[in-house]
Parts: C-alpha cells; structure tokens; sequence
C-alpha cells in the first residue's frame, strides 16, 4: 500500500508540474524546426540567388506555378497582403516554380510585373526540375514527383518561415506542439468565400504575419 501511495503522489505531482509548465509556456518564442536547405536558382531577373543570399533577411518560402488556376492565387494574395502589411526592407519572398519547363524567368518576370511586386526581396525563381524537387524534399515540403504527369504540377499550400540566421522557425500550437510550417491558404471568412471555394480556414495565415514581426525584431 504505501509503494502504490508513493507511486500515486509522484503521478499526481508530476501532473501539477506538467500544467505549471503549460500555463506557464512562452507562446511568443517560436520554435526552431531547421537550417533552411541549401538552394541556388535563377531569378525573374536571370540572377542566381541562393539562401546565402537570403540572410540578413526574414522571408517565405513557396512552391507554385504560374498557370496553377486553383491555390497559387489564393497564396498569392495572402503573400501579397502579408507583404503590403508588413512594409519593412528586411523581409522577402522565394518564390519557386515547379513547372520550370514553362516558368522562365521572362515569364516569371511577366507574372511579378502582373502582380505588382516591389519588393526587392521578392525572387520569382526557377532551374532544373529535378533539383527543384529534391529542394522540395529537403524543406519537407510537397510537390508531384512525376514531372511527365498531371500529378507533377501536384504541390502543397504550406509556407516555410525562415528567419535572419537562415533557420526555419514556427509557432507553438494551442497544445503547445510546433506547427512547423504555415498554410498559405486561408480564405477570408467574411464572404463565404470557404464554401464557394471548397477551401478550409486556417488560422496560421494571421499567426504569420504576427511571428515575420517578432522574426524582425530579432
């Protein structure tokens, strides 16, 4: 009996000492998933950039394509409000095509000109398919391996948060676990546009732009 008290009184503190922790949790500390990948594509511009080139900066990462007629403009205008909002010289966008094929950097560049991006960080990127895809890999990231196929231009609506020292970062959940990556695919709630569009709400789209702010004042 006083084995099984003993056992009972560690489970009960250790109990009280898993809430404190909780309640105590610092949410404004984002967690550090990863050293972004190595990348080095072409710009819009022909000019080759790299992360080592991204440094000094806080900025996102996604894949897309430009002829992509359902979740890149939905990710597009997110990046684009988030940008317009955020307004600070230190943040950018890499942007990378997964249909280079097509993608060239003249069309790349038509796409930013359409768009209206100023941002001088915001690189519209593309290469060879092959190491696009194994980049994709290395950021856990999803896209369509079958490059032949429909399923190659298949790619996910999550974004990558890289902050000034090159390292992947993200916020904690409500349970406290990492997200680790961001939905770019949060349609506005106000018009019923999660119905007419078949899409889902997702809050990490708002959390973004709060966790880029607490990135710039690193």
């Amino acid at each position: 009996m006083k084995k099984q008290f003993i056992v009972g009184l560690i489970l009960v503190i250790s109990s009280i000492v898993v809430f404190i922790l909780y309640k105590n949790f610092n949410r404004s500390e984002l967690f550090t998933v990863m050293k972004v990948p190595n990348f080095e594509l072409t710009n819009q511009d022909n000019q080759k950039i790299s992360n080592q080139n991204m440094l000094g900066k806080v900025y996102l990462v996604e894949f897309f394509f430009t002829n992509c007629p359902t979740i890149c403009p939905v990710m597009k205008t997110n990046i684009m409000e988030i940008e317009k909002e955020i307004n600070h010289p230190d943040f950018g966008v890499i942007s990378i095509t997964i249909d280079p094929k097509r993608d060239t950097p003249e069309i790349l560049k038509i796409q930013k000109n359409r768009l209206k991006v100023q941002n001088p960080n915001w690189h519209f990127l593309t290469g060879d398919r092959d190491y696009i895809y194994n980049v994709s890999k290395e950021f856990n990231i999803y896209i369509g391996k079958d490059y032949a196929s429909s399923e190659g231009l298949n790619h996910s609506g999550k974004l990558a948060l890289v902050d000034k020292n090159g390292m992947i970062r993200s916020r904690y959940d409500e349970k406290g676990m990492p997200i680790l990556y961001y939905s770019g695919l949060n349609y506005s709630d106000a018009e019923g546009q999660i119905e007419s569009l078949g899409g889902e709400f997702h809050p990490e789209i708002n959390y973004l732009k709060e966790d880029i702010l607490i990135l710039l004042q690193e």
